[in-house]
């Protein structure tokens, strides 16, 4: 595969949508690797086969912390600019295609890192810092974002105004994108099929 990054459009725009529409995102991969019953990964795979079918993008729920992510991430951003030690110039690109999957960056920084910027309330990030460690939730994007852009390192930044914010280095994991490539792999198989058989039904 080739690495495709998409820098002259916005985030959130139709285009970027567009973009996005029937493939894996690294923001869904922990959808994707859902064991158990497997309802979200069931879910994902639905949505991604109705997208391939129609050409579409189908409406997704934002919740307030979404949309509080949207209003405080230029803030964010300029707030961990002043805190990190940066090798490099932050880089802001809509979308980067890879592996039959994609991600939107918060940022990439030179040619081996990259940036996500997580909001969390007051007491939850007085949790994490406690805790000092980024939160699990967050590590199948991280990783995804690394393998999907081939860099070497992703850097999580956790923000809310007046709070100290959380900025903690994240080193590639072989052995997790190892098979995070594999799941990924398998689960474009199978939407390959569904959408198959969906088309058939006409």
């Amino acid at each position: 595969m080739t690495i495709e990054i998409f820098r002259d459009i916005e985030q959130n725009s139709d285009e970027w949508k567009r973009l996005r529409a029937g493939i894996p995102t690294a923001s869904e991969f922990k959808e994707l690797l859902a064991k158990g019953e497997g309802k979200s990964r069931r879910s994902l795979m639905r949505r991604l086969a109705g997208e391939r079918v129609t050409g579409e993008a189908e409406a997704t729920f934002e919740n307030a912390a979404t949309q509080r992510g949207h209003l405080l991430e230029d803030d964010a951003r300029r707030t961990y600019a002043l805190v990190a030690d940066l090798p490099a110039p932050l880089e802001q690109v809509a979308f980067v295609k890879n592996f039959g999957s994609g991600c939107s960056p918060d940022s990439l920084i030179g040619d081996v890192g990259g940036l996500e910027i997580k909001t969390a309330k007051p007491s939850v990030l007085i949790d994490i810092f406690e805790r000092d460690q980024v939160p699990t939730e967050h590590i199948a994007q991280v990783q995804g974002s690394m393998w999907i852009t081939e860099r070497a390192w992703w850097d999580v930044c956790i923000f809310w105004p007046k709070m100290p914010t959380f900025v903690r280095r994240v080193q590639r994991d072989t052995a997790y994108i190892a098979n995070l490539a594999r799941e990924v792999a398998e689960f474009n198989r199978e939407l390959d099929a569904l959408v198959e058989r969906v088309r058939k039904w006409g």
